[in-house]
């Protein structure tokens, strides 16, 4: 009997690789090989090095590959989506200079804020790039590496994404797609190619960057015989420009212009992000303006804080991460690898309100109220970025996708519904990154839009729970804290290296 079509949709994100074997016809799960990777650094610092990915990817391959029983030959195209904004630097031979900087390394901020005021000001970069520069921003990055590194800065042939370095391996080309771009603030969501002056700005040649593809489903070339040997797989297969792991969740929920419109998400996992698809191009400067995958535009708030600090809070603690109640009157800001939105780069953690009768679960829920809250506060942006009201019925009664490691989990869930006010949906489809990278490798394969693909795979639906009674002195309360505190107390005593 033969076997249907299969592709594969690779999710590297900043602990590991994960790639699924995918039925490109349904969109089901077949198999998903895992690998981990190392992230070293310490003191606001947080390097990998790139060849880890590769080998992740290989490993992550091979096993999806045994368990997914399928054989190789079904296999028709695969696409990389990648975290977002690492700046890696190869030489001639596309062989890594140095470990990567990652996304939540906070080293550059003294880099972000003098590139915001170099420019005029943070309404100059929305204007061009969508996104005003922090800490976490491609561009803050290659300035620090100017200054820190320069040797490694002067001897670089090419300046890479992480999910380009990846589909670079794989096709041989060297491509990226719009909405990992826009992560760079070296890339203008206005015209949609490289902005010259942003270039000038941060002493960067454009010969060293990717072209930049249509769409993250563009087919920009083929596996190469080198790539293939090492991964098990065909020659030939397509090979598509891949994305930023935000932009592969929103098509793996089916959210673009051949599917959900200004409909938020929010995603928990090593960061907390709120975004939503949308044709208006967004120039908040509260929030990233990022480019979609496919075209639209996907304006997103991320907190540097989620499950992990949360996680860190219940070891601490010595709790389950379930044996929790709600916070009382303690508010615990767990901001402990500085913070993106709020823009508090060396910020480190707060905890205010202890009484005799706190309890150890009472700090543990101040920790998820305190995380949850700072990303649902960019919520309202988000709406606003989509040209909604966020107070008008209709935007406020949307239902709120919950996706990440932390929509598995009880607390997390209860606490965004009772912190929110809103319904919450929350997908059956787990990988949705991994999703989205396989539907941009079967558009790339077939020539069909991504979003339509996945949308006829309805990865993205789930049960919908019904709002509960927002609990607004717990909000209140945190956002006075917040509000109070930032930034002098949450920084007291931290320097950014």
């Amino acid at each position: 009997m033969p076997h249907s079509q299969v592709v594969i949709g690779v999710d590297s994100s900043t602990q590991s690789t994960k790639a699924a074997f995918t039925d490109a016809a349904t969109g089901r799960l077949l198999a998903v090989g895992r690998a981990p990777h190392r992230v070293t650094g310490e003191a606001g610092a947080r390097e990998t090095d790139p060849e880890v990915w590769w080998q992740a990817l290989r490993e992550a391959v091979a096993m999806g590959l045994k368990e997914s029983g399928v054989p190789a030959s079904a296999v028709t195209g695969i696409a990389v989506a990648g975290q977002q904004h690492g700046l890696v630097v190869l030489d001639a031979a596309g062989k890594p200079l140095r470990p990567a900087l990652l996304w939540n390394d906070t080293r550059s901020a003294p880099q972000a804020a003098a590139l915001t005021e170099a420019l005029g000001g943070p309404d100059a970069w929305t204007a061009r790039t969508g996104s005003v520069p922090v800490a976490s921003m491609t561009a803050a990055k290659w300035q620090w590496l100017r200054e820190n590194d320069p040797a490694s800065a002067d001897a670089a042939a090419a300046v890479r994404l992480p999910h380009d370095f990846l589909s670079e391996r794989l096709a041989g080309t060297a491509a990226t797609d719009p909405g990992d771009a826009s992560g760079t603030c070296w890339y203008s969501t206005a015209t949609g190619a490289y902005d010259p002056e942003l270039l000038a700005l941060v002493g960067l040649d454009e010969s060293l960057l990717p072209a930049v593809a249509p769409t993250g489903g563009a087919r920009v070339g083929s596996l190469t015989a080198s790539a293939a040997e090492s991964l098990g797989l065909p020659a030939g297969i397509a090979v598509a420009a891949g994305t930023g792991d935000n932009m592969s969740a929103a098509v793996g929920l089916g959210l673009g212009g051949a599917g959900l419109l200004d409909h938020p998400v929010l995603s928990l996992g090593t960061s907390g992000t709120v975004f939503a698809a949308t044709r208006t191009r967004p120039a908040s400067a509260a929030l990233s303006g990022f480019a979609a995958a496919d075209g639209t535009f996907l304006p997103l708030g991320c907190t540097l804080n989620c499950t992990l600090a949360v996680d860190k809070v219940a070891e601490l603690l010595r709790l389950d991460r379930e044996d929790v109640a709600p916070g009382g009157e303690a508010v615990l800001l767990p901001y402990l690898d500085g913070e993106r939105t709020p823009d508090l780069p060396t910020s480190s953690g707060l905890l205010t309100g202890l009484r005799h009768d706190t309890t150890p679960q009472q700090l543990l829920g101040a920790a998820y109220e305190g995380a949850a809250y700072t990303v649902l506060r960019a919520l309202d942006e988000v709406l606003h970025a989509c040209g909604l009201d966020p107070a008008d019925p209709v935007a406020a009664n949307r239902p709120l996708r919950l996706v990440g490691g932390g929509a598995q989990g009880r607390t997390w869930v209860e606490t965004v519904r009772r912190l929110s006010g809103r319904p919450v949906i929350v997908p059956e489809s787990g990988e949705l990154v991994a999703l989205g990278a396989a539907a941009l490798a079967a558009s790339a394969a077939t020539g069909e839009d991504p979003v339509a693909i996945a949308a006829s795979w309805k990865t993205g639906d789930g049960p919908e729970l019904p709002p509960v009674a927002r609990d607004m002195e717990t909000w209140e309360r945190v956002g006075s804290v917040l509000d109070r505190a930032a930034p002098s107390l949450l920084s007291q005593g931290v320097s950014a290296k």
